[in-house]
């Protein structure tokens, strides 16, 4: 007897975060299937080659950094809040370093985890409060803030899959 594989099922069909607002239901299912594509097309990569430039194409490590920090970052913006010193220190480290691949899934990891906690806060306010982003206070909202995690985070698990099957390809 044999068994069929078990079918992938997308995070905005598994019925979770019912507790949550659309909006924050969206964003959230949004981080988990980053989470799912960045762990699956990652996965075999040597350290080497997440930190490696294929044809000139970004490396996967500043990827998976900027992935996680900018998460922060936005998230703070959308809580009505400028970076922290921390922040920008964070923000002027993504391209460098040399973290092994385990290291940086495992920023990504926390990152999502700490931003479920804030999104699910920010998903009961108010999606047309006024925030401003970075010094010069660019215009947006509560809920424009909230997307962009979502849009944001998924370019970027875009450049990683490419990356990452580049560097694959490359082996063969």
């Amino acid at each position: 007897m044999s068994t069929s594989p078990v079918p992938y099922i997308e995070p905005w069909l598994r019925g979770t975060y019912a507790e949550v607002p659309a909006l924050g239901r969206a964003v959230l299912h949004a981080l988990d299937l980053a989470l799912d594509d960045l762990t699956k097309w990652t996965e075999g990569l040597t350290d080497a080659e997440v930190h490696a430039q294929p044809l000139g194409l970004t490396p996967v490590a500043f990827h998976l950094r900027h992935i996680a920090r900018s998460t922060d970052r936005l998230l703070s913006y959308a809580e009505g809040n400028q970076l922290s010193a921390e922040q920008l220190t964070a923000l002027k480290a993504e391209q460098t370093g040399d973290e092994p691949l385990a290291v940086l899934l495992s920023e990504v990891e926390v990152s999502f985890s700490n931003a479920a906690d804030r999104v699910r806060v920010l998903a009961t306010a108010n999606f047309d409060t006024f925030r401003g982003v970075g010094r010069k206070q660019l215009p947006t909202s509560i809920g424009g803030a909230l997307i962009h995690v979502a849009d944001h985070t998924q370019r970027h698990v875009g450049q990683v899959v490419t990356t990452a099957k580049v560097l694959k390809a490359l082996r063969a």
